[in-house]
């Protein structure tokens, strides 16, 4: 695997990696996934697509992701629940100067302490990553979500 291939492999390895530290409840470990100066922001598809600048959840910088974590660990008020990804194939979409741009489309599913589950989102990641010491970061999340309705409860990241 050459080029393209091992690019999307690469990025397929990091969104996995991510998924699974959202799913596994270890969220101390996301601000990890990007740059210190990374940029994770939630969208609807609807503002996205108008370039509307409002965001659900807005956090630039690993600093600021790390305090989100931190209060939601230990001041925000949530009924218990999880989150399962199933991710699409990682799609390359350009890039250049040492920026790789992507995008990514993923389903939520969330299931409460009681048991009910539900698709909580469905959307894609459009990304911009660099490489930094071997490994892949994320300079950039936006994360589109497909329904302009939005539950509550988005606390854990997506």
């Amino acid at each position: 695997m050459t080029g393209a291939g091992e690019l999307a492999a690469r990025i397929g390895r990091l969104n996995t990696a991510y998924a699974h530290a959202i799913d596994d409840d270890r969220l101390e470990d996301w601000p990890g996934f990007f740059t210190d100066d990374g940029l994770y922001r939630i969208v609807t598809r609807e503002n996205h697509e108008a370039a509307l600048p409002l965001a659900i959840v807005h956090c630039a910088g690993a600093a600021m992701m790390r305090d989100r974590v931190r209060a939601m660990r230990t001041a925000n008020i949530f009924e218990p629940h999880s989150y399962c990804h199933t991710l699409g194939a990682a799609e390359p979409t350009g890039g250049g100067d040492g920026v790789h741009a992507a995008r990514t489309n993923f389903i939520v599913v969330r299931t409460m302490h009681s048991g009910a589950m539900s698709v909580f989102a469905c959307g894609r990641y459009l990304d911009r990553i660099v490489e930094r010491d071997g490994a892949l970061k994320l300079a950039e999340r936006v994360v589109v979500c497909d329904s302009r309705t939005i539950d509550t409860l988005l606390v854990v990241p997506l």
